[in-house]
Order: structure tokens, then C-alpha cells, then sequence
């Protein structure tokens, strides 16, 4: 799963949160970094990692990711931590407040789309979204299946 840049090392993507897309308009991402330890690397190095109830709070000016999971390293001993705990996202002050401001907004949040190695460093991409309504994500649906059936269609006339 890893996709080649210009010029630059590939990303490994390690977890992706695919309902992000499905619950949510996605208006703007972010990448950050993510304040980890040692074992926690290991474990995402073997992709133990998982988003599904993740969500990011910022307090205090600065960003923290919540219910992220990433499981134990197997060979850590007494320097795991938590699977579920709060971890601090490295953000500069301007993206902070920008999405400090977009919180404040009714019915936007910050959601994390997917999880990757870049180079050495374990980077998190984010988004400011807004939640879909049930009619909004059945109109995606039937938009999928649409354009599914139209493809399929021209590739049985060739």
C-alpha cells in the first residue's frame, strides 16, 4: 500500500478511517505529527493501529487525538502504555487556531482520515467535516451505483 511522491520515499499508510467519508463532508485536511514512544512505533511498524472511534479535541491550545487505538507491542514488557489514551498532535499555533475556529462553528469537527508513515515519522492527516444526514448519505449512495452502472455499461459495448 505504498504510493510513490516526487522524488521522495514512499508513504506506508498503516490505518485508514474509511466511515470519515461516508459520515462526513470533508472541507479541509491537515497533516500532523504525533507525540508517540518507543514501543508505540514498533507497534504501528506492524500496523496495529486503528481509528475507528478516534476523534481530536483541542484543549488548551493545543491538539490531542482521543480513542485512537494502537495495540501493545508484543516484546515491550513494562514499557507499554495504554492502548486507548490521549495523544498530543504536533501542530503549529496557526493550524490550531484555525481549526479552534472551525470547532467553534456548529455541526463541524475534526475527524483523522488516515494514519502513515512518512520517512521516519509517523504522520496523521486530518480533516475539518461536517456531518452528513441520513438523506445526504443515501444521495451518495445512489450517486456510487449510478456512475458504477454507467461504467459497467460502456465496458460491455467495447
Amino acid at each position: 500500500m505504498c504510493k510513490p511522491l516526487s522524488g521522495t520515499q514512499p508513504e506506508k499508510i498503516i490505518a485508514q478511517n474509511r466511515k470519515a467519508h461516508h459520515d462526513f463532508f470533508i472541507d479541509e485536511t491537515f497533516q500532523a505529527g504525533i507525540s508517540l514512544v518507543g514501543t508505540e512505533v514498533k507497534s504501528l511498524r506492524a500496523g496495529r493501529c486503528n481509528l475507528k472511534e478516534s476523534f481530536i479535541r483541542i484543549e488548551n491550545g493545543s491538539a490531542f487525538i482521543e480513542g485512537m487505538h494502537i495495540s501493545p507491542y508484543s516484546h515491550g514488557n513494562i514499557f507499554n502504555l495504554e492502548p486507548v489514551r490521549k495523544r498530543r498532535l504536533l501542530l503549529n499555533r496557526g493550524e490550531i487556531n484555525r481549526l479552534h475556529a472551525a470547532v467553534t462553528r456548529e455541526g463541524y469537527t475534526i475527524v483523522p482520515l488516515r494514519i502513515y508513515f512518512s520517512r521516519s515519522y509517523v504522520k496523521l492527516d486530518i480533516a475539518i467535516a461536517k456531518g452528513k444526514k441520513l438523506y445526504d448519505k443515501r444521495d451518495a449512495v445512489a450517486k456510487k451505483t449510478q456512475e458504477r452502472d454507467a461504467r459497467r455499461a460502456l465496458a460491455q459495448r467495447n
